[in-house]
């Protein structure tokens, strides 16, 4: 039996097959291969001020997992990207290195503008607040760049997103939030791409 032919007649279905697809997916004008952010949903989120004298309340905030994180927790330092403090009776975000902490973790606010008008994070990194507090205010929108973490595919990268607050207290020191991140690696995008 001629093994050299068998083995090229058992793989030539699947190039044509390869092929096919690759000649569809063109005719389609969209690359398989390409990674595109395709979800629209947003998040909702509460964290606390480390001013409350409560323990273990969760004051910091990780974007790119979509959790809101103890500061005091164990392995927690390092990991999160802001978090809520209340400062001369009004609450603020501070970025990791507001606290000392090596970090990549940046916030640029957008003071009268919207959530939704939030298309791109800003390519110019001097923007980025990443070692002062930021006064949260009403009608402000914010830009996050995140803590150096892994994509889905475990290469380390930042991730860029955005969030508006939905309701400040700082009687309660409390924040609730609205946020959306991009989930690829280093995409400054703020707007998923539209289905279809």
């Amino acid at each position: 039996m001629n093994t050299e032919f068998s083995a090229y007649r058992s793989v030539t279905p699947y190039v044509a097959v390869a092929a096919i697809f690759s000649l569809t997916a063109a005719a389609c004008g969209s690359n398989p291969f390409e990674l595109v952010w395709e979800t629209s949903g947003l998040d909702t989120a509460l964290i606390y001020s480390l001013a409350r004298p409560e323990l273990n309340l969760p004051s910091a905030f990780d974007f790119s997992a979509h959790r809101p994180l103890r500061v005091e927790a164990p392995g927690s330092t390092g990991s999160w990207d802001l978090v809520l403090d209340t400062q001369g009776g009004e609450l603020v975000i501070l970025p990791p290195g507001a606290l000392g902490i090596d970090s990549e973790a940046g916030i640029v606010p957008f003071p009268g503008l919207r959530f939704d008008e939030l298309s791109e994070a800003p390519k110019d990194t001097t923007l980025y607040s990443t070692d002062e507090p930021i006064p949260l205010t009403a009608g402000t929108s914010y830009v996050v760049r995140t803590h150096r973490g892994p994509d889905r595919f475990g290469v380390l990268c930042v991730f860029y997103g955005k969030f508006e607050t939905l309701k400040i207290d700082p009687a309660q020191g409390t924040v609730t939030f609205i946020y959306q991140v991009n989930p690829l690696c280093g995409e400054r995008q703020l707007v998923p791409t539209p289905d279809g």
